[in-house]
């Protein structure tokens, strides 16, 4: 430190704000002529100062009484007169080209989707808000993307051969060695008379006409389509489609969360640093609109009320004694056993009725046993249990964390982390419930096909009614909430004087449990896509709907967080959550693939033991020598010295960041 200390005199003496100071201290013989007045003074101004140039010519730019423009222009037309004509061309047009690509780079921030609803709610209610829309917008553009994907390249080539398009056909290769009770595949659509109630009970449930159409698995029941003289493997392509939309989700992911790490780190910094930041360099000097400029204010308002509630925390945790510790200790660890024992509680009643609602309405649609209105609420029973809990899960932590004095970031991170294992996990005890019902094979009847193919003569597709029934049931909740509880609360607040209305007042807008929401709901689509190609259309136009519900539900019926959050670490955060949601769908996404023997009744994989058998029959058609290259590389052989490689790489790496890390704290020190 003591070399930045004692800075050379020179240097000191070359800096602007020190030649300012020596000038004022001079008087006024060499303060910059002032260009204020008439025409004929100006010109009177520019030819002394002509005349001064003239006589001092040696002086640098630095040193002569001009403004930073002045010396700019001055400096740019000297180094033109040196140029050739070639390269003041070349110069000339690069400059016309960045001009114009910031001007179309403006204009293309017109045709970002909801651009200026996000900027007017990042100013009236703060980046941690704003974070949650802008993950709504990425899960639209996402499933947009993945819908436009397994439609060109799943459910496009069979509707042009259906139809004989591009003198295209289909080739049905039937199943060998199967017994042929494992090839019945009877869906119940709907045939005659039907009443439009049935059509509605259809809607909700996947059942009936929807059930023989291409939102699901079932309708897929094609080996190859031949395109002209072009041979389409549909298998292959149907698996290979899903690999690359889990493959995009995942790199799409991290782009976004590298960005939102970088910018966690900045903030990272000393609190003082992050301040004078904020103070001295956060405004816009772009901004020419009043409007705008009114919501940059308020950005930046929240922000700095944000870092003062943080800090107010910190100040309160480090003043704490050792008694008050203990005991904020010990009321932690009991409110996570009551948190233990309400995730146990939920995941046990999840299985204990997806086996009834499983087992009931399979009896029901065999033996016609029971009603229409009935056996759909049979049928809705897991969906309307995992709703249950994930509404009361959240309600319950929102309120026991409230006791655990925490940092207001911290608060969200733990919530969200909790209400992770409701949510998401209640999606995997469901499918644990749903393949301990397929592959029950305790009768002599069973085993020659690997599953139970008399509940489930095409589990797939009735796994993609599961996700279909969830999805389109947590749409109607978040319909529902708002329209039936919100509003309502809002007129009475409002409108009436009771002091326990009062009391309950306005509902705040919980980013926690809204984040949450849409990660769960991206969570089955990702796992319902494999068994529901068409299922990301549907999670678009819900996602779709769904900002601007939240939006009125925000700038109508709710108030601002009393404890504001920055975007920062949130948005970083709600990615690392999305992130883990979609690792969690390709678990049992792998399992249905590699483990459980598909469907012999339907879909492109009756030929097929397993899904995953398509990748290793498709390389034994390759020539021989790139047949031993893929086998080479799914060997043990391959695997070892590739994962020693993959190591050495990672710990390079690790080390290179730490070397980074050490010049950013010298770096920071310096500032």
């Amino acid at each position: 430190e003591e070399p930045l200390a004692a800075a050379p005199v020179d240097f000191l003496q070359e800096l602007p704000s020190y030649q300012s100071a020596r000038r004022r201290r001079g008087g006024t013989q060499e303060r910059r002529p002032t260009l204020r007045g008439t025409a004929g003074r100006r010109g009177a101004e520019a030819r002394a100062l002509q005349q001064e140039r003239a006589e001092v010519p040696e002086r640098p730019a630095r040193e002569l009484p001009l403004s930073i423009a002045e010396k700019r222009v001055d400096s740019q037309q000297a180094d033109t007169e040196r140029l050739s004509r070639w390269k003041k061309w070349k110069r000339t047009s690069s400059k016309s080209l960045k001009k114009a690509l910031g001007e179309v780079r403006g204009l293309s921030s017109y045709l970002v989707l909801w651009h200026h609803d996000i900027r007017s709610i990042e100013g009236k209610f703060g980046t941690g808000v704003q974070s949650y829309f802008s993950v709504l917008r990425f899960l639209v553009l996402l499933n947009f993307i993945i819908f436009i994907f397994m439609f060109c390249f799943v459910t496009l080539p069979i509707i042009i051969s259906k139809y004989g398009i591009f003198n295209s056909t289909i080739a049905y290769i039937s199943p060998e060695n199967i017994e042929d009770d494992c090839t019945v595949y009877e869906p119940n659509g709907n045939k005659g008379l039907v009443y439009f109630y049935t059509y509605l009970k259809d809607l909700f449930s996947g059942t009936g006409f929807l059930e023989v159409t291409s939102l699901f698995y079932g309708y897929y029941t094609i080996d190859t389509v031949w395109i002209s003289i072009m041979k389409y493997n549909l298998p292959l392509a149907y698996l290979l489609a899903t690999f690359a939309y889990l493959a995009l989700s995942f790199l799409w992911i991290i782009k976004r969360s590298v960005e939102g790490f970088m910018q966690n780190l900045v903030h990272d910094a000393d609190p003082f640093q992050s301040y004078c930041n904020k103070v001295f360099a956060g405004w816009d000097f772009c901004i020419t609109d009043p409007s705008a400029a009114q919501l940059k204010h308020r950005s930046l308002q929240c922000e700095l009320q944000t870092d003062l509630q943080e800090e107010k925390v910190k100040q309160k945790i480090a003043e704490r004694t050792v008694e008050e510790k203990l005991r904020i200790y010990s009321l932690r660890i009991f409110i996570n056993i009551i948190v233990f024992a309400i995730l146990l509680g939920c995941f046990y009643s999840i299985y204990r009725v997806t086996v009834f609602s499983q087992e009931n309405s399979s009896v029901s649609i065999r033996h016609g046993t029971r009603t229409d209105s009935v056996n759909l609420l049979v049928q809705y029973l897991p969906s309307m249990v995992i709703t249950l809990a994930n509404f009361i899960g959240p309600l319950i932590f929102s309120f026991l964390i409230s006791f655990e004095d925490y940092t207001p970031a911290f608060e969200i991170k733990l919530t969200l982390v909790r209400c992770v294992f409701v949510r998401l996990a209640s999606i995997g005890v469901l499918l644990f419930s749903l393949w301990s019902q397929i592959s029950n094979c305790s009768s002599d009847k069973c085993k020659p096909c690997g599953y139970n193919y008399k509940l489930y003569p095409c589990w797939e597709s009735d796994v993609g009614q599961e996700m279909y029934k969830l999805m389109i049931f947590d749409f109607i909740v978040i319909l529902a909430v708002p329209l039936f509880v919100d509003f309502p609360r809002k007129l009475l607040v409002t409108h009436c004087s009771c002091k326990l209305i009062q009391w309950f007042g306005q509902k705040e807008f919980q980013i926690s449990d809204n984040v949450l929401e849409i990660i769960y709901g991206q969570t089955i689509c990702w796992i319902g896509t494999f068994f529901s190609p068409l299922l990301p259309a549907i999670a678009t136009v819900k996602y779709f709907i769904v900002f601007y519900i939240k939006k009125m539900v925000l700038t109508h019926t709710s108030k601002p967080a009393a404890r504001p959050i920055r975007a920062s670490g949130s948005n970083f955060f709600f990615l690392a959550v999305l992130l883990i949601g979609l690792i969690l769908a390709f678990i049992p996404l792998a399992v249905s693939i590699a483990r459980i023997p598909s469907s012999k009744a339907c879909g492109p994989f009756r030929n097929f033991n397993t899904s995953w058998e398509v990748i290793p029959d498709t390389i034994l058609e390759f020539p021989t020598g790139l047949q031993q290259i893929f086998f080479g590389m799914a060997s043990q052989a391959f695997a070892v010295p590739f994962f020693m490689i993959i190591c050495i790489v990672m710990f390079y790496f690790i080390a290179l960041a730490r070397a980074h890390k050490r010049v950013v704290e010298q770096l920071k020190e310096q500032l």
